[in-house]
């Protein structure tokens, strides 16, 4: 299946944006779910990194995104992997949430980068980095892939481990995100200590704290 998928997609990434800066990809995955944590990944590959199937998260089959994430750790020159609770996120917002936690990826760096590639169009200047948002960027560029399939994986598996504690939300199948399934079990059940309280306030979770 891993061989039939990567003929099929038989397309690569730009490797980076620049010719000679040291550059890390930033994504983060958990940000529109209605429980557990967000979380964000920075992963820094060397220039002759290639592989056809690597692609935004969200378009590849559970299965192989563990089997690329074996792959970026392997050959990766430095990634780092960071969680924001739900306590935070209440507190701050979800927006402001996931670029603290792209920030704290980024500081976990082994290397440090010289330019960050951010997916999306809202990051926030911190540590004087230089960064790049980049819409769609994990559909663009390789890095951010890379750090979206970690910042996903790793997710999924947090959330694999809450579903033992409350089986009854089905969080081994929705992750966490808002189906209908999941909100029948909210109403039955109500929230949980890991529900985000302040997800329905859609405008203040998408303001950004500067």
């Amino acid at each position: 299946m891993f061989r039939e998928e990567y003929q099929k997609i038989n397309t690569l990434l730009k490797i980076s944006y620049t010719k000679d800066k040291i550059e890390a990809g930033c994504d983060e995955a958990g940000r529109g779910c209605l429980c557990g944590p967000v979380f964000a990944a920075a992963v820094i590959l060397p220039r002759t990194f290639k592989n056809n199937l690597l692609n935004d998260s969200k378009k590849i089959s559970e299965k192989n995104r563990y089997l690329l994430r074996k792959v970026i750790e392997k050959e990766a020159i430095a990634y780092a992997v960071f969680q924001t609770n739900c306590k935070i996120i209440d507190e701050i917002n979800i927006l402001n949430a996931s670029i603290l936690s792209m920030q704290n990826a980024v500081k976990k760096l082994a290397v440090k980068p010289e330019l960050l590639l951010i997916d999306g169009n809202k990051f926030k200047e911190f540590d004087n980095y230089k960064y790049k948002c980049i819409v769609k960027g994990d559909s663009i560029y390789s890095s951010i892939a890379a750090a979206s399939i970690l910042a996903k994986t790793y997710r999924d598996d947090y959330m694999l481990e809450l579903h033992k504690e409350f089986p009854q939300y089905k969080w081994d199948k929705n992750k966490g995100y808002g189906t209908k399934e999941h909100q029948k079990a909210m109403q039955k059940y109500g929230r949980t200590k890991y529900h985000r309280k302040t997800f329905n306030f859609k405008s203040q979770q998408l303001s950004l704290d500067l």
